[in-house]
């Protein structure tokens, strides 16, 4: 076991914005905590949750690998309807402990697998991290009807009286 220093530098950092992994036209990782792994001079990994990966696409495979500042990594293929990559996600789920923080979370090949930030403003308009943006309005418009002829909730209190069967009739 190696660890990082002056000359092999590695920093974790919480991203300060949102990360999606896309592959085959779909979305396999989205998430608002994403770790930025930088070592040396290599380009920075993000690393993904696992709760925020899609893991119903992915399969274990038998390939390893060892990292003597990080550890052993295991690997995945991912298969999105009619395509394939194989190992092309990687984990390290027992790392030294100068990397716990990356422990059980997901990086991507970026050669086979796009990874790229969003502005979170534009895929939650209505969302800040941490807190709920609160717009006051001048009032709220409730519907019943829920697009089908169900309704959604119960149906207001009339505010007139229902005339009777003669009413109105002269």
């Amino acid at each position: 076991m190696k660890t990082p220093g002056p000359d092999h530098p590695i920093t974790i950092e919480p991203a300060k914005n949102r990360w999606r992994a896309f592959f085959a036209g779909h979305v396999i990782a989205d998430t608002d905590d994403a770790l930025i792994l930088a070592e040396a001079d290599y380009p920075p990994v993000i690393y993904f949750p696992r709760k925020d990966v899609a893991m119903e696409y992915m399969a274990r495979t038998d390939h390893a690998t060892h990292c003597p500042y990080k550890g052993d990594a295991a690997y995945y293929s991912i298969r999105m309807d009619s395509e394939i990559a194989e190992n092309a996600i990687w984990t390290y789920e027992a790392p030294f402990e100068t990397m716990s923080p990356i422990a059980g979370r997901l990086a991507f090949y970026t050669d086979t697998i796009e990874v790229y930030e969003v502005d979170d403003a534009v895929v939650n308009p209505h969302r800040r991290r941490d807190e709920l943006v609160r717009k006051d309005v001048d009032q709220v418009v409730q519907h019943t009807d829920a697009g089908d002829g169900t309704t959604q909730r119960e149906r207001w209190q009339p505010n007139v009286d229902t005339p009777s069967d003669d009413a109105g009739l002269r």
